[in-house]
């Protein structure tokens, strides 16, 4: 079968930066919405809807889009919706009201989703035996276009303004586009059915998949943690008697460079041991990261030293989950991919929603317990699957 065909090294690494171009939308406006508001004459109450709009559009594009990796070719599919991604930006780029810009940042939030599909397509294709050190390569340009986002959107809103800001990541999306329509695989997946009946078998998966149901309660609880420590982390930083300013705060986002410096070798502990033993590991590291930080924010080093072992072992984790969700089904890597981000995302919606009332109640330390405890039940989920799938008789898809 032509989805056999292993991806060649320089492809997994395109595909990395193609995932950190993509998804890096969806946060380089954030420190300029001071910015836009001053332009477009509008309140903070409508500018700060821009990244609800980029979530919204993010969540329905794996829904609606991710399936179309088990449909399109590689290179047609990436190429067309970076291009897509380059016009929303555009549209962005040129707005004159509040209308305009969150209906670009819908589009552009869903057609970013494609660095989801970056991930599904280093899966499928990975050779024999390196799947997930394909995906964890995958997974640290994503987790490195996060991270990086916010910095390089505010530098060079600083430098150009906002909407030239805007149009540089336009001219990258294009740029990505022109490459990976020349160097993706060019051989079509075989579809099974037709497209609504995918979409219309994409809630059945869960039923079906006891191992995708496990992993998507595995990565909801350690997004919802994740939301709920750096959510935390700036609300907190922002009162007395911190009172840091944005500037500040947004630079403790560095010491995640720190954390997915692990992912490389995420990838190949994959490959040797399994992805229940690494998520477990992974979830130990961020849960003593956490616990560092409840110890308070007095020290910068020691919160920065707290948030790098707390984002290394997350990414860690994602990684070597998602590799796991491909193995599910391989030929049908873009929708199981996709039934799981879509309920990751809520789930993590749900952890920052949470974080106010949880510091108006407890404090930053009970605010830290609860995520350490969420972080704790993914890792104990993690091992209750290895052991299962280690156990005499057992079903790979009853892990």
């Amino acid at each position: 079968m032509s989805e056999q065909r292993s991806l060649p090294r320089y492809g997994t690494v395109l595909l990395a930066g193609t995932a950190a171009t993509a998804i890096a939308n969806n946060y380089a406006l954030q420190p300029a919405l001071t910015d836009v508001a001053d332009d477009l004459g509008l309140s903070a109450a409508v500018t700060g809807l821009v990244p609800t709009a980029a979530l919204a559009g993010c969540t329905a594009g794996f829904a609606l889009l991710l399936p179309l990796a088990d449909r399109v070719a590689p290179h047609r599919l990436v190429g067309a919706q970076l291009c897509a991604l380059a016009a929303a930006l555009t549209l962005a780029a040129a707005a004159r009201d509040a209308a305009v810009l969150l209906t670009a940042y819908v589009f552009i939030g869903a057609t970013a989703g494609v660095a989801a599909q970056a991930g599904a397509i280093a899966g499928r294709y990975a050779a024999p035996g390196r799947r997930g050190t394909a995906m964890a390569t995958v997974a640290t340009g994503l987790s490195a276009g996060i991270l990086l986002s916010r910095w390089a959107g505010g530098t060079l809103s600083d430098l150009l303004g906002w909407r030239r800001m805007l149009l540089v990541f336009a001219g990258l999306a294009l740029l990505a586009a022109l490459a990976t329509a020349r160097l993706l695989p060019r051989e079509r997946p075989r579809a099974q059915g037709r497209y609504l009946a995918t979409l219309a078998g994409l809630a059945p998966l869960l039923r079906h998949h006891r191992a995708l149901r496990r992993a998507v309660l595995t990565g909801g609880l350690w997004y919802f943690a994740f939301n709920v420590v750096w959510v935390g982390l700036a609300l907190t930083l922002a009162r007395p008697p911190h009172s840091l300013d944005a500037t500040a705060i947004g630079l403790y986002s560095l010491a995640g460079l720190l954390g997915f410096a692990a992912l490389p070798f995420t990838g190949r502990l994959v490959d040797r041991y399994t992805p229940h033993r690494v998520t477990a590991a992974a979830m130990a590291v961020a849960a003593a990261g956490t616990a560092v930080l409840a110890t308070g924010l007095r020290h910068p080093a020691i919160t920065v030293l707290g948030l790098a072992l707390f984002d290394a072992g997350c990414f860690a984790a994602q990684a070597a989950n998602q590799s796991r969700i491909v193995a599910i089904d391989p030929r049908r890597a873009g929708s199981v991919t996709g039934v799981y981000l879509v309920l990751y995302f809520a789930v993590g919606a749900l952890g920052a929603a949470a974080t106010a009332p949880l510091l108006d109640a407890l404090g930053w330390p009970g605010t830290v317990c609860v995520a350490v405890t969420a972080l704790l039940a993914a890792g104990g989920l993690a091992a209750a699957g290895e052991r299962r799938a280690g156990a005499p008789g057992a079903a790979p898809s009853a892990t």
